[in-house]
């Protein structure tokens, strides 16, 4: 007849418990290290029908984020998540003078000379005029 060995609770946990430990202070030095971002909203105006704002916004990701000037379009009432993705985007911090026009379009103003990252012509099935 065979012996049952027992493994020792002591040995189970040390050999679970530490490297739990250990991936989880790694992950948290390593969190660290990532740059978090910052946004300052410039400002925020809800759609002619209540059902969107419009945020025009800059962010700030680290010593290396140069200038910028965004838009974004989102649910009205709600915060601007720090992933929001913008439909307007420049290489500037420049006032965008966001406005909806009579007829529910998005009106933005793009600084002449600036480099642009990103300048979609609808957002959300809404046309955006630029000027």
């Amino acid at each position: 007849m065979s012996k049952i060995h027992k493994f020792p609770l002591s040995t189970f946990l040390l050999l679970t418990i530490v490297p739990a430990i250990l991936v989880g202070a790694g992950l948290w030095y390593l969190s660290g290290l990532a740059p978090t971002c910052s946004t300052e909203i410039a400002t925020r105006l809800t759609s002619p029908d209540g059902q969107f704002d419009l945020v025009t916004f800059s962010r700030s990701c680290g010593d290396g984020t140069g200038p910028n000037s965004q838009a974004a379009l989102i649910p009205a009432g709600e915060d601007l998540p720090d992933d929001a993705a913008s439909f307007a985007s420049v290489a500037a911090e420049t006032n965008l003078d966001p406005r909806w026009d009579g007829f529910g379009n998005i009106e933005l103003t793009l600084p002449q000379g600036a480099e642009i990252y990103r300048q979609d012509e609808t957002v959300a099935g809404i046309a955006v005029i630029y000027r």
